[in-house]
């Protein structure tokens, strides 16, 4: 029976949604995490009467023919990249992206990676780094004797030196776009790598056409909706459930049809 196969394919789909689902939820509170989304499509059809055909001798045409899907398969998961709410922290190294864009970061492969996490530290040379100490592109080292920092809304860091009245610009920040955000790779620790389907990066300075801006003293939460999350859930079980019962009442016939006598 097609039907105990079909329905074991909608089982096989709704765990990967739930799988998707729970790793939305258990990122809730990650700082810059997109949420992803599952979407599928029904697989191939098995023709038992061909549409188009003729069915006679005179050219006649078979109007609708008969055609059996055999069930559902996942063909991406896609990460919407939406922007998430901002949130004070009082703390002048986090600073938050308004808009589009990406930290640029240095792995220590020495390849490049994108992150939206702009919880920055100082490393012990003053470098501006990531919290796994990942330094920024363009590098920005923060002097010593520095006794404030400030980072404004086009990237432009500067701090203030004792004895100076005027402060001291020490650097700027820039962000880099992609064409097909949702292709970017994710690879982990807030981390997005380029891809052939995200295209190359395009780099600006933030508040130029097409980069969002910075807002110091603040970071982006995710943009995971929870109530949205917990319906998507309650869906995916119902669904898994249902296609379960599917299977019970293809088994429940096979077993009516062994039992004839």
């Amino acid at each position: 029976m097609r039907s105990l196969t079909t329905a074991a394919t909608g089982m096989m789909a709704q765990q990967l949604n739930v799988d998707v689902i729970a790793h939305n939820i258990a990122n809730v509170t990650t700082t810059g995490f997109k949420r992803s989304r599952t979407e599928f499509a029904d697989l191939l059809y098995q023709d038992l009467r061909r549409v188009g055909t003729q069915s006679s001798d005179t050219a006649t045409i078979v109007p609708a023919g008969v055609r059996v899907g055999v069930g559902v398969k996942p063909i991406a998961i896609y990460r919407i990249t939406e922007q998430g709410s901002l949130i004070p922290t009082n703390n002048p190294l986090d600073v938050a992206i308004k808009g589009r864009g990406y930290f640029q970061v240095t792995l220590p492969d020495g390849t490049t990676a994108y992150t939206r996490d702009g919880a920055l530290r100082l490393s012990n040379d003053g470098t501006i780094v990531t919290a796994d100490g990942f330094a920024l592109i363009p590098n920005i080292v923060v002097p010593d004797n520095a006794t404030g920092i400030s980072i404004n809304a086009n990237g432009q860091v500067e701090v203030t030196i004792p004895g100076q009245i005027a402060p001291t610009l020490l650097g700027q920040l820039q962000l880099a776009t992609f064409i097909n955000e949702a292709g970017m790779e994710q690879s982990g620790d807030n981390l997005l790598l380029e891809t052939e389907a995200s295209g190359g990066p395009v780099v600006g300075n933030p508040g130029a056409i097409g980069f969002g801006t910075l807002q110091q003293n603040f970071l982006e939460q995710s943009n995971v909706n929870m109530v949205s999350e917990m319906t998507d859930l309650i869906t995916a079980q119902r669904a898994y459930e249902i296609n379960s019962k599917v299977i019970q009442a293809s088994d429940d016939m096979m077993q009516t049809t062994t039992n004839i006598r």
